[in-house]
């Protein structure tokens, strides 16, 4: 053999060699980011191949497939009351994905989840029947707020304050899942994300704005646990009218004849001072506040439910003014309204937080529990029993004879707080309207609502959480006591 076919030949054999190693790496490495890649259409047909499994409330699937008419994809989804489950369901379409609840058990719906599997299905990689999610949602409590939120545009969220279940979770304006869940809405599609009152927003748990008054809350509870104050019935120290540290700037209190002057935690919180809350602030220092509104959810980078909600925040690195405005829930602070009522719910449960959470099971086809929520992660404390008492009753102060009249509830316990966040620079946009409460029946059932309204028909001069977000709230509790 000659020097050049020699060279050639080496050359070739090295060129086999590459390729060798190259489809190896494909086969072995790649092979997994090559299958699950959004774009690799497989998936998309092997997904809707056959009908999904159904997400579940109160033993009634709010979801189904439906059978398409030619393509490769087979089935499309559909949904049962499709806007009012929307924030909970979400959405999975053949062309946009998944998201919620749809999303985050993509695998148990349409049957590809391993612990679908018997030995032999793993065996042959044959495709399970598809699982099933069984939601902690209450119909009527997710029922009532849809309606009472009506056409103003807000969220809701109602949790059982003893076990954490996530009763009722809405989110106004909304859409219909199954407008996008096929191939051809790309109209659909179109004017939902280019709606500039974004309907495909879960304002419920995906969009942090600021809670206003209803912080106020966290800010007596981090006094009474500091022993900053031994009781809600002491007297503050508490200058009105009240300047913030280091400035000319006079905070002013809603209603200039209110008794807000050196006010007990009580009468604060029945007529909102923010005189107290703001240098209350002050003295306990931001770390204290910020320590304490950890402990109730603030700041925490993973908060799911099992959907991932955005973070409440609390900030540091504040001035003496900025920590007072902090102290009436504006500056940086902001809060979901699933955070709010996370609040209520530890006031109403002695001081124990409880893993909130909205699906309840994971079955396979025949009904087996695959995991069970309810329960696992048990309760946190966050405040003393004693603070969460002595809260519980200013609350109802509020309620009964204070600035949250409207959810009172013949024949029920109910504590609440209402709020009114700046909104705008110089608040000058509408601000948003903020309830958050609790409702104990004769019968021993409870439950927490948190409640926001930014924007509606109502004039800026009747924008407040008593007049708008209050009714709502006590909507849903009289749902979730009947």
């Amino acid at each position: 053999m000659n020097k050049t076919i020699r060279h050639t030949s080496v050359f070739v054999l090295l060129l086999v060699l590459a390729l060798l190693v190259r489809a190896t790496w494909v086969q072995f490495h790649d092979s997994k980011a090559l299958a699950d890649d959004k774009l690799n259409r497989r998936n998309a047909i092997e997904q809707y191949a056959y009908p999904l499994g159904d997400i579940i409330v109160a033993g009634d699937a709010v979801t189904g497939s439906k059978r398409t008419k030619g393509g490769d994809l087979a089935y499309k989804r559909t949904y049962k009351d499709g806007p009012l489950y929307s924030a909970v369901t979400g959405y999975s379409s053949q062309v946009y994905g998944a998201t919620q609840l749809e999303g985050i058990y993509k695998d148990l719906l349409d049957g590809t989840d391993n612990r679908l599997k018997n030995p032999l299905d793993t065996l042959t990689n044959k495709r399970a029947d598809p699982g099933e999610v069984l939601t902690t949602i209450d119909p009527a409590v997710q029922k009532a707020a849809y309606k009472a939120l009506g056409d103003k545009k807000g969220a809701a969220v109602a949790i059982d304050p003893k076990s954490g279940k996530i009763l009722g979770m809405v989110s106004t304006p909304s859409y219909d899942p199954s407008k996008i869940s096929g191939l051809t809405d790309g109209d659909a599609w179109k004017a939902l994300t280019s709606d500039e009152d974004k309907p495909m927003v879960n304002r419920a748990m995906r969009q942090p704005l600021p809670p206003g008054s209803t912080f106020k809350l966290v800010v007596a509870a981090a006094a009474l646990e500091d022993g900053l104050y031994g009781s809600v019935d002491e007297k503050t120290s508490s200058p009105n009218p009240y300047t913030l540290p280091g400035t000319r700037t006079v905070l002013k209190n809603e209603s200039s004849s209110a008794p807000c002057e050196n006010a007990t935690i009580r009468t604060a919180l029945q007529y909102s001072c923010n005189n107290v809350f703001a240098k209350m602030a002050v003295d306990l220092g931001q770390d204290k506040v910020k320590s304490q509104a950890e402990k109730f959810g603030f700041n925490a980078d993973k908060l799911d439910v099992p959907v991932r909600a955005s973070k409440s925040a609390y900030p540091s690195d504040m001035d003496k003014a900025q920590t007072a405005l902090t102290g009436i829930g504006q500056f940086d602070v902001t809060a979901t309204p699933l955070q709010m009522a996370m609040v209520s719910a530890a006031i109403a449960n002695g001081g124990e937080l409880a893993s909130p959470h909205m699906v309840s099971k994971v079955t396979d086809s025949d009904g087996n529990v695959l995991q069970d929520y309810d329960g696992a992660d048990g309760a946190e404390r966050v405040v003393s029993s004693s603070t969460a008492e002595g809260l519980q009753s200013a609350m109802e102060t509020v309620v009964s004879k204070g600035t949250g009249t409207n959810a009172q509830i013949s024949g029920a316990t109910v504590g609440g707080k209402t709020g009114t966040a700046q909104h705008g620079e110089n608040n000058s946009k509408t601000p948003y309207a903020w309830f958050t409460s609790y409702a104990k029946g004769g019968d021993g059932k409870e439950v927490a609502v948190a409640v926001i309204v930014e924007s509606s028909d109502a004039s800026r001069s009747e924008v407040s959480g008593n007049g708008l977000a209050a009714p709502i709230a006590s909507a849903m509790m009289r749902a979730a006591l009947r």
